[in-house]
C-alpha cells in the first residue's frame, strides 16, 4: 500500500470506531462527507483491501498497445538504427504514419538497448586557486553613511561576508 492509502486507511477506521467525524475525516482526507461514508461502507465490508483502487495492477487506457510497440520498434531497426530518438520519430510520422512523443519512442528504444542516454556531468565546484576571494566596494549601505570608506571582504563560498569597513585616508590639499 502506498503512504497515501496507508493515511487514508487510518483516518477510515477511526471514522468506523467513532473516533473520528465524517467531516473531520472528509476535511482532512479532501474528500466529501458522502465519499468518506462509501468507504466507511467498503472498509467494514470488504476490511483494508476494500479502500485499495480498483484500478491497480492494469494497463492505463491510454497506453499504447503492445503491437504498435514492437512494430514501431521493428521499423527503427530496420530503416533508423543510427538516428536518435528525435529524428526516428519525425521520420516514424511523416513516412510511416506513427505520431509518438519523442520521450515515449526514446524510453522504449533505450529499453530495446537502441539507445544509450547520455551521462550526466558532475556538478563542478569553483573555488579561487589561491583561497578565498577578495572584494573591495565603495558606497556600501553597510559603512554607516561614508561613500569614502573601503570594504575590503573576504567570502567564503557559500558563506557570510567577512572583514570591517576601513576609512580611507583624506587626500591633503
Amino acid at each position: 500500500m502506498s503512504h497515501k492509502e496507508v493515511d487514508r486507511l487510518e483516518m477510515i477506521q477511526a471514522v468506523a470506531n467513532k473516533h473520528l467525524r465524517q467531516a473531520e475525516a472528509a476535511q482532512r482526507l479532501g474528500l466529501s462527507v458522502r465519499q468518506v461514508k462509501r468507504l466507511v461502507r467498503r472498509y467494514r465490508a470488504h476490511g483494508a483491501t476494500g479502500l485499495r483502487s480498483g484500478h491497480g495492477g492494469r494497463r492505463p487506457n491510454n497506453a499504447i498497445a503492445k503491437a504498435v510497440r514492437q512494430e514501431v520498434l521493428a521499423l527503427v531497426k530496420t530503416h533508423y538504427t543510427d538516428f536518435g530518438p528525435t529524428l526516428a520519430c519525425e521520420k516514424l510520422a511523416e513516412r510511416h504514419g506513427h505520431p509518438l512523443s519523442v520521450e515515449t519512442l526514446r524510453q522504449w528504444m533505450i529499453a530495446d538497448g537502441l539507445w544509450q542516454p547520455r551521462q550526466r556531468k558532475q556538478a563542478r565546484i569553483h573555488r579561487a586557486p589561491d583561497g578565498p576571494a577578495l572584494r573591495a566596494r565603495r558606497d556600501h549601505p553597510g559603512l554607516h553613511g561614508d561613500p569614502t570608506a573601503l570594504s575590503a571582504a573576504a567570502q567564503t563560498p557559500g558563506g557570510p561576508l567577512l572583514g570591517q569597513a576601513q576609512p580611507l585616508p583624506h587626500p591633503s590639499p
